[in-house]
């Protein structure tokens, strides 16, 4: 068990699992508290074709398109290691 948790953790305090890209146009895309923690890394989320278990701040517009204008878990630098842990089920959706 502590493989698992020491391969989901190494993450932290590396350079890949973090990057703001404080110049973009739309830079804060999102409101957050914590600006300096604000993670561009995942601009796109992965987390979006898992729809409604995606576990997000999101809606749905009538239209049934999916809305994560609310949504800032991509971009919290601590998320980083779930994310990256929902890979086998992004996968899994993406087979379908």
């Amino acid at each position: 068990m502590s493989d698992i948790n020491e391969q989901t953790e190494n993450w932290r305090g590396k350079e890949y699992s973090f990057y703001s890209h404080i110049k973009c146009e739309a830079f804060p895309c999102h409101e957050i508290s914590n600006i300096e923690n604000f993670n561009c890394l995942f601009c796109y989320c992965p987390l979006y074709a898992l729809g409604k278990n995606c576990k997000g701040n999101y809606t749905y517009l009538p239209s049934g398109v999916k809305n994560c204008t609310n949504c800032s878990y991509p971009h919290e630098k601590e998320n980083y290691g779930n994310i990256i842990n929902r890979f086998e089920d992004i996968k899994k959706v993406m087979s379908l």
